[in-house]
């Protein structure tokens, strides 16, 4: 019998700021940040779509920048500060318990929610987007977007929504 049956990874600790919290927990080396989100802190938002990094789903902002929760091992995100589609409200000064992120509204005024599936990857990449480029044009949305993919829509919903928050974050005072 080899080494590798007859000796089970052994677990790693790892600290992580998720949503603002630090977590020190205990996990497999080879277990994706995206199990370890859903299954040991409960935030279910981030999906496994494809498991090959090609859908989005499983987006999440690393350090503000997205990446792949399914691709991503927990021991890789040693240290970084993660946010989910979750505690993106609590990212806005002065909002009430319970209110939306300015891009969530966004999303939910602009129609860019169809079945949800894919809405909290896009939620996120369009706030590492806005974050970087608070004024994007239709062509840099598109390619913000262009990893993130969605079954229901043909996008221009989801652009419309990223345009309305940009103006919205602005602080412009816009409806839907």
């Amino acid at each position: 019998m080899s080494e590798a049956r007859t000796n089970p990874p052994k677990k790693m600790v790892v600290e992580l700021e998720v949503n603002g919290t630090r977590h020190e927990l205990l996990v497999e080396p080879r277990r994706t940040l995206l199990e370890v989100l859903r299954e040991e802190l409960g935030l279910t938002g981030a999906k496994e779509g494809c498991g090959l990094g090609a859908c989005g789903t499983c987006t999440v902002l690393m350090d503000g920048r997205p990446v792949r929760a399914c691709l991503t091992l927990a021991v890789e995100a040693q240290g970084a500060s993660i946010l989910t589609v979750e505690g993106l409200a609590d990212t806005v000064a002065d909002r009430e318990p319970g209110a939306l992120h300015p891009i969530q509204e966004a999303f939910v005024d602009a129609h860019g929610v169809q079945c949800g599936f894919c809405t909290p990857g896009m939620i996120l990449a369009a706030k590492a987007l806005l974050d970087e480029e608070p004024d994007p044009d239709e062509a840099r949305i598109r390619e913000a977007l262009g990893g993130q993919v969605c079954r229901c829509t043909g996008y221009t919903k989801i652009v419309e929504a990223v345009k309305l928050a940009a103006r919205r974050l602005s602080g412009e005072e816009v409806e839907a």
